[in-house]
């Protein structure tokens, strides 16, 4: 297996609504930014891959306007997912496996305050079965949240208690969107938004890019004085029928951590991706993460949640620590689709 690091890491501030600029104006200054800490010459990264939505941005092809202003010309080694850019990460550290490139650029974007996320993200569900009853990603969480508490696992408390936490390790954030000392009595008294979840068990809208480069090798040894290397990557996805689903447990970010290499060591912090709150529970349990690791000290999904951005930014801010000399090992997990459908996991470690 090729040893391959992240060297570099920038995010866009995530916002409720960014008035002021496109989606291309919110990536560039993050590309430009990512490429220059990197201590790599753009003309010199082999490979480029992006994250990103064309429901969201509401037009077919939309990526190819931010590759246009990242620069296509001369022509450049180039791919584009459909998916969170932590998914774009995936496929370059594959891109980098196999020796044809020593480094890769990958990004994305989300500008999801344009449009009715509920309605976007309902084109994604069983054009048959599902999408024509009109549920939302959020009723269907709502759904999981249920059946998670009538198991008798965990309660409204705790819930609440990951919120609370989150915004509390979201202080120290400048990128957070949501942040602030909250007691979780306080949150359990505001009024239900989709029975069992209240709004504050809902990550936020958010517009925001974010960027990574990636090197193999000497060459991240070279350009990064304590790079963090991805000792170990995969990602597993679930059935696209409800039905057929525990969805109070995550199988396939249990495969993912065992495939990745993340059942073995002590982690520092994980960078978990739980766009509601109660999904973190379920994670934890997934990940089986020992008491005493930080979760989330970023702030997580429940502080900002640009869509197709904020897997690709639990890596970074799990690398970023590492880059910084703050930790030694990290876990950084993403997930696509409704109720957990298909999870990434990211093991990083610094040397």
């Amino acid at each position: 297996m090729r040893e391959v690091a992240i060297v570099s890491f920038t995010q866009a501030k995530a916002k409720r609504r960014e008035l002021d600029a496109n989606e291309v104006e919110i990536l560039m200054p993050v590309v430009q930014e990512a490429v220059a800490r990197s201590g790599i010459p753009k003309r010199e990264i082999g490979f480029t891959v992006s994250g990103s939505c064309d429901y969201v941005a509401g037009q077919p092809f939309a990526f190819v306007s931010a590759l246009d202003a990242v620069g296509a010309w001369p022509p450049i080694s180039e791919s584009h997912v459909e998916m969170d850019g932590a998914f774009a990460l995936y496929e370059a550290w594959v891109k980098l496996q196999t020796g044809e490139v020593d480094s890769a650029l990958v990004y994305s974007f989300g500008k999801s305050s344009m449009g009715d996320p509920a309605a976007v993200l309902n084109l994604q569900f069983d054009p048959y079965t599902v999408a024509p009853l009109g549920i939302d990603a959020v009723s269907l969480a709502a759904l999981q949240a249920r059946l998670l508490l009538d198991s008798g696992r965990y309660t409204e408390k705790d819930m609440a208690e990951v919120v609370a936490r989150s915004r509390r390790s979201a202080r120290s954030n400048p990128n957070a969107q949501l942040r602030g000392d909250v007691d979780p009595a306080t949150l359990l008294a505001e009024p239900y938004y989709a029975s069992p979840l209240r709004r504050h068990d809902c990550s936020p809208i958010s517009d925001g890019a974010a960027a990574v480069v990636i090197a193999a090798g000497d060459l991240a040894r070279k350009v990064a004085k304590r790079p963090a290397w991805i000792r170990g990557i995969d990602h597993r996805i679930e059935s696209h029928d409800f039905g057929l689903r525990d969805l109070t447990r995550s199988p396939s970010t249990a495969l993912a951590a065992e495939r990745a290499g993340a059942r073995s060591g002590r982690f520092d912090l994980a960078e978990l991706h739980a766009p509601f709150s109660h999904q973190e529970l379920i994670l934890c349990e997934a990940l089986g993460l020992a008491d005493g690791v930080k979760i989330n000290p970023s702030g997580g999904a429940l502080a900002a949640n640009a869509l197709m951005v904020a897997g690709l930014t639990r890596i970074g801010e799990a690398a970023q620590r590492i880059l910084d000399g703050e930790a030694k090992r990290t876990l950084a997990h993403a997930t696509s689709g409704p109720c957990l459908q298909q999870n990434l996991v990211c093991v990083l470690e610094g040397s």
